[in-house]
């Protein structure tokens, strides 16, 4: 895609500069000096900044350049070409050129200014001047017109974090719901034995079991659904603390409804720049729906793998598929590792929501300076979340079956179906029949019998699993 760089030393490098001086940059690149001393500066750990901010920050500034071209501020010429420039970044074609470290200054004024050198190099490539001339287009005056770090960078986390729910982890998560929910119907009317506290309870069915699980990822897919409206919110045009110096007016409804329409998402200008600029409130509020999700998926992940312990000694009501052999020195064994690894996604979901949420408390005065960490943190649960999900639908859920010869027999077996009694001959002597039964081994039918309390005809009458199950749903 590149074409042939103008101003190669013989070194392989090209001097660019900034307001403290000339640094060498590798002359195969397109970024400029302050990218250059960010990589010599924060070349912290392997965690670069997402992608994903990058194509975001491909809206931002493409929708800048229309709007100052739009109002005369910025020339056709210069404008396309950061317009062409920014959609390559959009489309992934730059992506090589988008280095930096998460560890970097918190407002996240490298990697802006590294999209800004970026992209004015580019732009000057497509317009026949030199690299790292900064003529005719230059990285702040021109490709930076009317924005700073401080406004961009929340605004790159929005439109990121939205394109990450909508696209990839919402529909993943749906998936999955779906699946979930065409197992409670189709389980509908298998009894079992429920548990509490570990121990045995009262019958339920398999598909009300289920439809549990089904419920509460469909409150996590509202949650996540409506913390993703304050992010709709948009701070461009609040440029250094709020005040949208150096933005002219209607600057930053323009550009919001610039972005609106090039993503089609209803994207708005935020009506306060100082909470939307000073505070990260509305990523915090999100990252804690992704943590539902996790709490939820963590619970349904380790219920799914208890009822499938076994074969021989543990629950083996559920018959999960067996995609891969579990043990390096144990023939045949094989292991609930799509449940595990969803219980692992979880553990670090709830660690990423921590740091998320400890970021978001650093606000000071007019700016939250823990910008990096909590976009990465956003984008990598929700992207490992939204990657589980689709695994666990497809390697676990949908494969899974039932031990309906277990499942009976536990329900033959369990003495707390006693409870049907309960109104029949009271509490007390209904517990006295299941401690018998317990004491001495047998059914409970024959503790029941045993006890004088009860005949034969109304054991039989009352004590019906299937009629004690209910349906478990409000107002049914």
């Amino acid at each position: 895609m590149r074409d042939v760089p103008i101003g190669i030393t013989a070194a392989g490098v090209r001097p660019e500069f900034d307001s403290m001086g000339s640094v060498d940059v590798p002359a195969d690149r397109y970024w400029g000096a302050q990218t250059q001393r960010s990589l010599l500066h924060f070349s912290i750990g392997n965690d670069r900044m997402p992608i994903e901010v990058y194509h975001a920050y491909g809206y931002v500034k493409k929708a800048c350049a229309l709007v100052n071209r739009a109002a005369g501020r910025l020339p056709a010429d210069k404008a396309d070409a950061i317009v062409q420039a920014a959609d390559e970044t959009i489309a992934g074609k730059l992506d090589t050129e988008f280095p930096l470290y998460v560890w970097q200054t918190g407002s996240g004024t490298q990697s802006n200014m590294n999209v800004n050198e970026v992209l004015s190099n580019r732009s000057i490539q497509l317009l026949g001047g030199t690299l790292g001339s900064q003529q005719p287009v230059g990285p702040n005056d021109h490709v930076n017109m009317g924005q700073s770090s401080n406004d961009t960078f929340p605004t790159a986390m929005h439109i990121a974090a939205v394109r990450m729910l909508d696209d990839v982890l919402l529909p993943k998560v749906e998936a999955l719901t779906e699946a979930i929910e065409a197992k409670a119907g189709q389980w509908s009317q298998v009894v079992k034995i429920g548990r509490t506290h570990l121990e045995d309870a009262v019958p339920l069915t398999v598909g009300q079991e289920w439809s549990g699980y089904a419920a509460q990822l469909r409150a996590c897919l509202a949650e996540i659904r409506h913390s993703r409206q304050g992010l709709l919110e948009l701070a461009i045009g609040g440029t250094a603390v709020g005040t949208g110096l150096n933005a002219p007016k209607g600057f930053s409804r323009d550009v919001a409804a610039t972005i609106a329409e090039l993503l089609g998402k209803p994207f708005v200008t935020a009506p306060n720049k100082f909470a939307a600029q000073g505070s990260l409130d509305a990523m915090v509020r999100a990252g804690a729906a992704l943590r539902g999700l996790a709490v939820a998926l963590m619970k349904i992940a380790n219920d799914m793998r208890w009822l499938a312990s076994g074969p021989r000694t543990g629950f083996a009501e559920l018959l999960l598929p067996s995609n891969e052999p579990g043990s390096s020195i144990m023939p045949g064994k094989v292991n609930p590792t799509q449940c595990e690894a969803i219980v692992m996604i979880a553990i670090q979901v709830l660690g990423d929501d921590a740091a998320i949420a400890f970021a978001g408390s650093q606000g000071n005065f007019e700016l939250n300076a823990m910008r990096p960490v909590i976009i990465n943190n956003f984008l990598h649960s929700a992207r490992i979340l939204a990657d589980g999900c689709e695994k666990f639908r497809l390697f676990s859920v949908e494969g899974t079956k039932i031990n309906e010869k277990k499942i009976s027999a536990y329900v033959a077996d369990s003495v707390m179906l006693v409870t049907a009694l309960s109104p029949i001959i009271g509490y007390q002597n209904a517990a006295h029949i299941a401690e018998a039964a317990i004491a001495n081994g047998t059914t409970l039918k024959e503790a029941a019998l045993a006890s004088g309390k009860v005949d034969e005809e109304t054991f039989d009458r009352v004590v019906n699993p299937l009629d004690m199950v209910g349906r478990g749903v409000e107002g049914a």
